[in-house]
């Protein structure tokens, strides 16, 4: 079973930067799909980006050309890197990961193992 730690978050002003990292335990990380999600208050978590073990990418609208999601697999970790950042990025932001085969990359459900998140909050 994985465990996933998600650090990199902060408070930064629009337009500012930052970059998640999210790091797993075990030894089969690079056999796993992986996700960036987020949820801000009130509203329903939503998937941000997503990375197959071919390192194959797909983005939400609202965040392609703004970020980029990539990983290291020899170092068992993913990462989000996050530009030209604006007041709607805020939210808690989630790693998720599965073993198993993905029909739909931004489907919640779709994911057996979860970080605790990590705040991003961007000011005007």
């Amino acid at each position: 079973q994985a465990r996933l730690v998600e650090s990199g978050g902060g408070s930064v002003q629009a337009g500012g930067s930052l970059r998640l990292s999210c790091t797993a335990s075990g030894n089969t990380f690079y056999s796993y799909s992986l996700a960036w999600f987020r949820q801000a208050p009130g509203k329903e978590r939503e998937g941000v980006a997503f990375i197959d073990p071919e390192a194959s990418t797909t983005y939400a609208d609202s965040v392609k050309g703004r970020f980029t999601i990539s990983r290291d697999n020899a170092k068992n970790t993913l990462y989000l890197q996050s530009n030209s950042l604006k007041p709607e990025d805020t939210a808690m932001y989630y790693c998720a990961a599965t073993a198993a085969a993905v029909d739909s990359a931004f489907g919640p459900g779709e994911y057996n193992y979860w970080g605790h998140g990590t705040q991003v909050t961007v000011s005007s």
